[in-house]
């Protein structure tokens, strides 16, 4: 769930920590000041005092300064901070409610507890099945922790791994490359864990600014652009279902090559059992591609050609993986991952989403309980695009978990082409074109071809502006508003050309120009107030009167605002594209209104869409 929608569900005290925290960093001057600055003095200067969208821009803004506090805050070793952290940015754990954030810590305290036995008996034994080197890296690391540890002892001091102590153990883990999860039992073989209470777990979360608690629902939230950050913080360079989309794309013998470094039991053990435990283990992602999966001996260019190969055609990019180095390349194909992620876009539309989920539920009833397990879901009914949603789970998220062979059956009940990818060829069944061509607004608007078509759709340029118009119409349509065809038709001249008109009866219609721009900053004032003086004026000939006039456009530069502001007779008001589409949404939300209040359309300028999804919502 997005830092806007989670601040959302909140009340002003329990958005207290975390904006204390914001302030903080921002009195440090960051290195955005002045953009910060810009939208700080739009209220009083308070961050309290803006609303929840600009409180999201700011964060934004110092992401790179959160996550070095966040850093800071691992200086205690004995905080059990990493065990948390690593709970909350697990897929699907971002919504949650605190009993079910309990259990998750439970089981986590005792499956580490388990572990921890299991490797000290495997390193104290003499025959272990350990490579020769992994025994060592483990008995150095473990040597070089306990001497950090048990330092302070000797000075009559509390015992603790301090924090110079704790960024040379992170430099020696890495260069051993020891994944997370064996780092972690390593610690706590030296450091004692014990469990915790939960309020007293999330007061620590809450007051460092990593989670959000509402005590009206008894629910934590985690916001996505938190958990991107945590991941970092984490040295975690992708989301797990990402993880788990590269996995996927391997073959079994390199999966087997990457257990057996790590320690994993890889025989008689199921390909999807040991992507499963190697993303438990916390492998690092980008030693996995640069080492991990090759044999000894392979040469370089060997493994940028394999790389090269996974992202275009395992990973079906059907783009060129960039980068001279093996490390470029794998930062590129890591940076591909997280551009993913920020994209709102889900590939099909809504629509298509839950009619997939619905075939899915009909089809492979385990499909539901499945999601659950994978994901850690508390709720019992999770096959609803919108709830996922609420959770970044994504239509090729949800098919990414059901065994391949599971999928080809779907396919064959719902006579979907196996040939190729089946994924992608069951994500292609479920494109509606109308909705998916919605959900690309404000790319139309912007005349973008290119991101029209990665996402599914064909065009060409040279109908972007017509088709801008018919799903303008469509957005008013939704809105319940009387787009009248035939009266537009019937009005236009070869001279005048209206793109629609919203007939509100008794004669009264509401005037909607439709623009396209590549260019940011429409600025072509002159010309469409001439355009649309002369729409009111065959209106009014023809015996209607023209309300109020809204023009569509991408986005808006000062001065046609400021130009706008001085014009009267028109009545205008300016909406962006993405404005439109936001508000529709929100209408789609609204339990209390069956048609849309028009008269929210007749007070600003530029048309404020917060003001206009506040009004909507009460």
């Amino acid at each position: 769930m997005k830092l806007e929608k989670v601040l959302d569900q909140l009340n002003s005290f329990e958005k207290n920590s975390f904006l204390k925290i914001i302030d903080a960093i921002i009195s440090e001057n960051p290195v955005n000041r002045k953009d910060i600055d810009k939208i700080l003095s739009e209220s009083d200067r308070e961050l309290k005092n803006i609303d929840n969208i600009n409180i999201a821009k700011v964060f934004k803004l110092i992401e790179v300064e959160f996550q070095k506090y966040v850093e800071f805050e691992f200086k205690d070793t004995t905080s059990q901070l990493d065990v948390l952290i690593d709970i909350i940015i697990r897929d699907g754990n971002c919504i949650m409610k605190s009993d079910w954030l309990a259990r998750l810590y439970e089981n986590e305290i005792k499956s580490l507890k388990s572990k921890i036995k299991n490797l000290r008996s495997t390193i104290d034994k003499e025959n272990n099945i350990l490579d020769n080197y992994r025994e060592r890296d483990y008995h150095i690391y473990k040597a070089c922790l306990e001497t950090a540890y048990n330092n302070d002892k000797g000075n009559n001091l509390d015992q603790k791994v301090t924090q110079d102590e704790l960024s040379i153990l992170l430099t020696l883990a890495s260069k051993l490359e020891l994944s997370q999860e064996e780092v972690r039992l390593i610690n706590y073989m030296v450091l004692p864990v014990e469990k915790q209470n939960i309020d007293d777990i999330i007061n620590e979360l809450k007051n460092i600014g990593v989670i959000f608690f509402s005590k009206k629902t008894n629910t934590v939230y985690v916001a996505d652009e938190i958990i991107r950050n945590l991941r970092k913080v984490r040295k975690k360079d992708v989301a797990d279902k990402y993880f788990r989309r590269v996995l996927r794309s391997l073959k079994d013998p390199q999966i087997n090559l990457a257990c057996r470094k790590h320690n994993i039991d890889w025989q008689n053990v199921s390909f999807d059992q040991k992507i499963k435990k190697i993303i438990k283990e916390g492998i690092p992602f980008t030693a996995l591609l640069t080492t991990d999966i090759y044999k000894n001996g392979t040469k370089l260019s060997d493994k940028k050609a394999f790389l090269n190969d996974l992202f275009e055609n395992g990973l079906n990019t059907n783009k060129s993986l960039k980068g001279s180095t093996i490390e470029e390349k794998v930062d590129n194909i890591i940076q591909y991952f997280d551009e993913i992620e920020r994209d709102e876009r889900v590939g099909i539309s809504l629509e298509g989403y839950d009619q997939l989920l619905n075939d899915l539920n009909s089809t492979l009833p385990k499909s539901n309980d499945l999601l659950k397990n994978e994901f850690e879901l508390q709720d019992n009914n999770v096959l609803s695009s919108e709830y996922l949603l609420d959770f970044n789970i994504k239509p090729r998220d949800v098919l990414e978990v059901i065994d391949s062979k599971e999928l080809k059956r779907f396919c064959d009940k719902l006579d979907i082409k196996t040939r190729g990818n089946t994924i992608l060829n069951i994500l292609e069944s479920y494109k509606d074109a109308e909705n998916l061509s919605l959900e690309n607004y404000e790319h139309f608007a912007y005349r973008d071809v290119n991101k029209i078509k990665e996402n599914g759709l064909n065009v060409k340029e040279a109908d972007l502006g017509i088709q801008f118009e018919d799903l303008t119409k469509k957005i008013f349509e939704e809105l319940k508003f009387n787009v009248d065809e035939q009266l537009r038709k019937d009005m236009n001249t070869n001279k005048d050309k209206i793109d629609i008109l919203l007939n509100l009866g008794n004669n009264q219609l509401i005037l909607v120009e439709c623009k396209t721009s590549k260019e940011k900053g429409f600025n072509k004032f002159s010309t469409v107030s001439r355009q649309l003086k002369s729409y009111v004026k065959l209106a009014e000939k023809n015996g209607y009167n023209i309300i109020k006039s809204l023009l569509i456009a991408p986005e808006f530069s000062d001065d046609f605002v400021s130009e706008c502001n001085l014009e009267y007779e028109l009545n205008l008001s300016l909406i962006k594209a993405r404005s439109l589409y936001n508000i529709l949404d929100a209408f789609k939300d609204s339990k209390k209104h069956k048609e849309f209040p028009h008269n929210l359309l007749m007070k600003d300028v530029v048309i404020q869409e917060d003001r206009i999804v506040k009004a909507l919502a009460k």
